[in-house]
């Protein structure tokens, strides 16, 4: 807020006077606030993508994924919790004896514990598998915060383009209301026919036609905005990201297509399946148990201690841990050619990306040094040719109309070359030392002049 000199109230004799002028200080002091605080009533693009992310819970589940995936991680390297037993041996069923737990010299009362010891490696290789399936969560948090990003940043292009092409519309409005008011005057002059005067507000009515469908447009493209960042946010700022650069280097595409986060995340689950395929090797050899049991008999009787030790026999090793190995084995390989070819795939894509966004710019200049340049050169000739009573007004409305229609196109090919660049921008995250070099295709941003 900027302070507003307050002049002494003059010696009047009206005492109306100095309290208009407070009047007149208050209200500028008013309208300053409303216009600052409707300047910051803006969106920027940093900001919906920090709201964003703020928002997301699909990053809090990733996290909750990865957090339980650790904490198995602990678990399963852990021995086995040891066993507790309890029981009654040899006791009698008939006869003087039956049901006695102390007169038959056979009969004992038990209770042991056993415990299974499973080898260190083995124990490594599950807690391992675990860390690997944590890994996996974290690069799937970078995938969901990729896919965020980018769909965050097309809605909010889209939105500000929407409204860039309707402020177009209503600018063209503006201008053809008032060649209505000239076409009236011409009429009522005797200069024109009533025949240019219906066309021209017939005209007029079109637009506010493509006004109301481009009011649609701006509506559903806040929809999606808000899908992002929430309902009730403001619009867009009018200040763009530098949309003339991409940070991708089409000389080392192949090297950083390795870190797009699905491929990334496509590695991961192969780690896991090598995680999987060393907790079945280790499953080829055995773990032991052992039991100490502690067994009680009568009085008369001396009691007893166990000691047993149990090892499992792998007799068809072949058709059992073989075959379960194997198919681990077959398991990565098949990732791993699933995880080459989609990175080919990712690669093909990004340089058709690359490729229609160059030529895009290109074409975009092309509008600026050209297209539009002549098309309102065209129409201010045919106004002026109408003006001197050489030209007619349908010829300079269809003239105007086909101007809007340039600076539309025009507007529609950036909005989709903004698109482009942010499937570029955020196909691999921005902190990642493969992106640290000069890219290849960094261009000054055009500048468009609106006229």
């Amino acid at each position: 807020m900027f302070p507003i000199p307050f002049p002494a109230a003059p010696i009047v004799r009206s005492a109306r006077r100095p309290v208009r002028l407070w009047a007149v200080a208050l209200a500028l002091c008013a309208s300053t606030l409303g216009l600052s605080a409707h300047a910051q009533q803006t969106l920027s693009l940093d900001a919906a993508l920090r709201l964003a992310e703020e928002r997301s819970r699909q990053l809090v589940a990733q996290d909750a994924a990865a957090g339980a995936a650790r904490a198995m991680a602990v678990a399963a390297g852990q021995l086995p919790d040891p066993v507790l037993k309890a029981g009654i041996s040899n006791l009698p069923v008939n006869g003087s004896d039956r049901f006695s737990l102390t007169r038959d010299f056979m009969t004992m009362r038990s209770i042991g514990v056993m415990q299974e010891f499973t080898r260190s490696d083995k124990r490594q290789a599950r807690a391992a598998r675990f860390d690997r399936e944590a890994e996996v969560a974290e690069a799937g948090r970078s995938v969901a915060l990729a896919n965020l990003r980018r769909d965050t940043a097309i809605a909010w292009l889209d939105r500000y383009y929407q409204e860039r092409m309707r402020d177009l519309l209503q600018t063209q409005r503006t201008e053809l209301t008032l060649q209505i008011e000239g076409a009236d005057a011409a009429y009522r002059g005797g200069r024109g026919t009533q025949a240019d005067v219906f066309t021209a507000r017939s005209a007029l009515a079109q637009l506010d036609d493509r006004i109301l469908a481009q009011e649609r447009q701006i509506a559903t493209a806040q929809t999606r905005l808000a899908r992002w960042v929430g309902p009730g946010t403001p619009p867009p700022s009018s200040v763009l990201p530098e949309l003339g650069s991409v940070r991708l280097d089409a000389r080392n595409l192949e090297a950083q297509i390795g870190e797009h986060p699905q491929i990334a995340l496509m590695a991961r689950q192969e780690a896991v399946a090598r995680a999987e395929a060393d907790v079945a090797q280790s499953n080829k050899r055995s773990d032991w148990s052992v039991e100490l049991m502690y067994s009680q008999r009568g009085a008369a009787y001396s009691n007893m201690v166990s000691l047993n030790l149990s090892i499992p026999l792998q007799l068809d090793q072949k058709n059992r841990q073989d075959r379960e190995l194997a198919a681990k084995l077959a398991a990565v390989e098949q990732l791993q050619a699933q995880r080459e070819e989609a990175t080919r795939e990712s690669a093909a894509e990004a340089v058709s990306w690359l490729q229609q966004w160059q030529s895009n710019r290109k074409r975009l200049g092309l509008y600026d040094s050209s297209l539009i340049p002549l098309a309102a050169e065209r129409t201010q000739a045919v106004l002026a040719a109408y003006r001197g009573g050489a030209g007619t007004l349908s010829a300079a409305l269809e003239t105007r109309r086909m101007e809007i229609d340039t600076r539309l196109e025009r507007l529609r090919l950036e909005m989709e070359t903004a698109a482009l660049w942010a499937q570029l921008e955020f196909l691999i995250p921005a902190n990642h030392p493969m992106l640290n070099t000069v890219p290849s295709a960094a261009t000054s941003e055009t500048k468009e002049t609106q006229k």
